[in-house]
């Protein structure tokens, strides 16, 4: 009988095969693409280099690697004013997401775990109340039943297997609100770019409602570009990126080399990451992060504490949920409570109009400083002089800083509260003060 089957062979689900199976478990994989497609997504491509280092993995190289970033631009809604964040921290790499996928993939084979490509997990197994393993429609239009020791689900944004789990399991279906809908292209340019070591974001409410537009560097002469919004607003970022990206922040006759779209889920990881013989790693468990929808890194870390916890708890002969618990545990200490402040402030962000965007960014409300500590899963300082609070009183935004401070609130709060994630016994009381905090800020941010 299988130890693991890892239903995904996204990022997250090849580093929870490859680490399962390094650490001596029998692991199947069952991905839905064929095996040539199999690390091809639409995605932004980019990638902090700590998340290698942290992992132990070798950093990209040769086809995979397009660029080396050492930056982020912020643009504010006019353009006129420009947060340069820098760090060490902040270096990373665009990479070829095909080749890099197939990489994972590789190594996750290599390690000894298995795959079964071009099938399709229809649906989860169990019995006694215990997750069992998966009934899947093979290559061959065969149905069968695959049965594990533990099933994780990689699904990445469908989330296949985690919609059909009980409910008190805790994975909570999120509303449309914490998703953004985008539309992505990369493109060949005429012009070598000034800058190729800093990725562009742009700020915009009108032209990205609740998202925001990003151009990322592949180089010189190639860009990854596209255009986020909130879900459930009914618009379409496709018309939109036409209408505000191409002609204006890139020129009309830059050459589409590829174009798709795509669904990010742009909030907190999900209340409990594991049930009884089952975990969820990835877009699936809600890990990207809320405020740029970056999720390689924070899907890889995922994939292998899923992966230590489960051998744990093989080794324990306790793969209940009580069993897997190391696995939340972990990864809420490692990444968990920088997107549980992070989702606080994409909340924010997403009250502000264009005028707030631009006198918030142009007076330095908070300073590109405060912005990469808050982007590491530090506190947000929120400090103004007398004359600074006079200024915005003259000018009618004192509302504006009131917000800001009600959001540093929280996110200290909810920082707290991920660092400090509970027992399984006390989750359901955990959720409950998560969920007060996010009530507060959303009626303090209120018109």
């Amino acid at each position: 009988m299988l130890d693991v089957l890892v239903v995904g062979a996204g990022t997250g689900g090849c580093l929870a095969a490859r680490r399962a199976a390094e650490l001596g478990l029998k692991v199947l994989i069952i991905e839905q693409k064929q095996l040539a497609c199999i690390g091809d997504k639409v995605c932004g491509d980019a990638i902090g280099r700590h998340h290698f280092e942290d992992l132990g993995l070798n950093p990209p190289r040769g086809e995979e690697l397009v660029n080396e970033i050492k930056g982020i631009e912020v643009y504010s809604p006019d353009r006129s004013t420009v947060f340069r964040v820098e760090s060490e921290s902040l270096h990373g790499y665009m990479v070829n997401r095909r080749a890099f996928g197939a990489r994972l993939l590789r190594e996750a084979l290599d390690a000894g775990a298995e795959l079964l490509d071009a099938s399709t997990a229809l649906d989860l197994l169990i019995k006694g109340g215990y997750a069992k393993g998966v009934k899947v429609r093979d290559k061959y239009g065969e149905l069968k039943e695959v049965e594990a020791k533990v099933v994780v689900d990689a699904t990445g944004y469908p989330a296949t297997l985690r919609r059909r789990v009980p409910a008190d399991w805790l994975m909570e279906p999120s509303p449309l609100e914490d998703y953004v809908v985008c539309h992505r292209e990369i493109r060949k340019l005429n012009e070598p770019l000034e800058k190729p070591s800093y990725c562009k974001i742009y700020l915009n409410q009108e032209a990205s409602p609740g998202g925001y537009i990003w151009v990322f560097p592949r180089g010189f002469h190639e860009v990854n570009t596209g255009l986020g919004v909130q879900a459930g607003r009914g618009l379409n970022p496709r018309r939109l990126f036409y209408e505000h990206v191409i002609g204006n922040l890139l020129p009309s006759n830059s050459t589409i080399m590829h174009a798709g779209g795509g669904v990010v889920p742009t909030r907190r990881p999900l209340t409990s990451l594991v049930g009884d013989g089952f975990l969820v790693v990835g877009d699936a468990a809600y890990q990207a992060n809320p405020i740029h929808g970056g999720g390689i890194g924070p899907s890889m870390r995922a994939g292998a504490l899923a992966a230590e916890a489960i051998a744990e708890a093989l080794d324990a002969d306790d793969v209940s949920r009580r069993g897997l618990w190391s696995y939340p545990l972990k990864y809420n200490t490692v990444y968990g409570h920088k997107q549980a402040s992070l989702d606080a402030f994409r909340i924010f962000l997403q009250t502000l109009n264009n005028d707030e965007l631009n006198w918030g960014m142009k007076i330095r409300l908070i300073t590109e400083r405060d912005l990469l500590m808050a982007s590491m899963g530090g506190e947000l300082k929120v400090r103004f002089t007398d004359k600074a609070l006079r200024l915005l009183r003259g000018i009618g935004k004192l509302r504006l800083l009131t917000k800001l401070r009600i959001t540093a609130r929280a996110m200290k709060r909810l920082r707290y509260l991920y660092l400090n994630y509970p027992s399984p016994e006390d989750i359901e009381k955990w959720k409950a003060e998560v969920e007060k905090v996010f009530v507060e800020l959303k009626r303090g941010l209120a018109p």
